[in-house]
């Protein structure tokens, strides 16, 4: 069974009654584990229970296929339905995933945890064509909606409100793993407390960290054409564990709104002016960086940064995409346009 995009979180909320196997994969780890997990506790309390759950890796299961339906056919000392995990799962798997799906024994349910897989994968098309009984559950990375979603959920338990400028940086520097933006803001919900509310400077000072530090070194070295401050605003990002796509799509996000302050100023309004009124407010630190790529960019160069970022976000999301490479070059080749900007405005 395919699912759409839309049916997805329901789906992992509350499984039909009679599936019996699903695929779980995607680039998002923490999004992987945490609907893996959701699956399999909708069968089991506790993961860690040896007589319920059984952990398997897809090389396992490639080199001995009856070990998935011998363990999806046991019956658990204590009682009750049991899960298997397939950690790893791949194509050379395919075989036992196969013969399961097609005639499931036992009653456990199987889930096969994998990372990205192409659209042309056997194991993905497997689970994708199969009847109402197995399901294939991408994992995409989050988009800001989603984070947005995550923050507003998770702080609506505790009943915290946050200031709009405080959401849009938190949206911002969350990034686009699932695990790492549950965490963050776990750690702010337990910060305001419950009933509390969160400010800008709350935010910034929880999660101000340096991954978020090398986000924004990446984004405004690049707008500002400093080719040496990106090379290490890059090679730091990777390091702390920031991927290509946050570094683009940010970098998009950041061209696109000096695009409409653009426009302001072309209509005659002192860019210093533009910033300072900007809704929702340029962080303090950011405004006179922001007034001077806002003075020196015009709306040609912006328009085509702009679409070299997203070009830039569109090929990393392809299956096989050096995508550290392609969005160094495509951040590189923004920072290029600002310096001839820069150069022409100096003339």
């Amino acid at each position: 069974m395919k699912l759409g995009t839309n049916q997805i979180d329901g789906f992992v909320r509350k499984p039909p009654a009679g599936l019996r196997a699903a695929l779980v994969f995607g680039e998002d780890a923490g999004l992987v584990r945490e609907r893996v997990d959701a699956l399999a506790k909708s069968v089991v309390v506790q993961l860690d229970d040896p007589f319920l759950v059984a952990e398997l890796t897809g090389e396992q299961v490639a080199e001995e296929p009856a070990r998935l339906a011998e363990e999806a056919a046991a019956i658990a000392m204590t009682g009750g339905r049991r899960v298997v995990l397939v950690r790893d799962a791949g194509d050379k798997a395919i075989g036992a995933f196969k013969d399961f799906v097609e005639d499931p024994v036992g009653d456990a349910l199987v889930i096969a945890w994998a990372g990205a897989l192409a659209s042309k994968s056997a194991l993905r098309k497997l689970f994708e064509s199969a009847a109402n009984h197995a399901a294939a559950v991408p994992c995409y990375m989050d988009d800001a909606g989603a984070v947005a979603r995550l923050i507003d959920e998770r702080l609506k338990v505790d009943g915290v409100a946050i200031d709009p400028d405080a959401h849009r940086f938190l949206i911002d520097h969350l990034g686009s793993d699932r695990a790492m933006s549950r965490s963050e803001i776990e750690k702010l919900a337990l910060y305001a407390g419950p009933g509390g509310r969160l400010t800008l400077e709350d935010v910034t000072a929880a999660v101000g960290d340096s991954a978020a530090t090398a986000l924004d070194d990446v984004i405004y070295a690049a707008a500002d054409g400093r080719s040496d401050a990106l090379d290490r605003a890059i090679e730091q990002g990777f390091a702390l564990g920031l991927s290509a796509i946050p570094m683009v799509r940010q970098t998009a996000a950041h061209l696109m709104r000096l695009r409409q302050m653009r426009g302001a100023v072309d209509a005659g309004r002192p860019p210093k002016s533009v910033v300072d009124g900007a809704r929702p407010p340029v962080f303090w630190k950011n405004k006179d960086p922001m007034t001077a790529q806002l003075t020196r960019l015009d709306a040609d160069t912006l328009a085509e940064a702009l679409t070299l970022a997203l070009e830039a976000e569109a090929q990393c999301k392809r299956s096989g995409a050096p995508d550290q490479l392609v969005a160094s070059r495509a951040l590189h080749q923004i920072a290029a346009l600002a310096r001839r900007a820069g150069a022409k405005g100096r003339r």
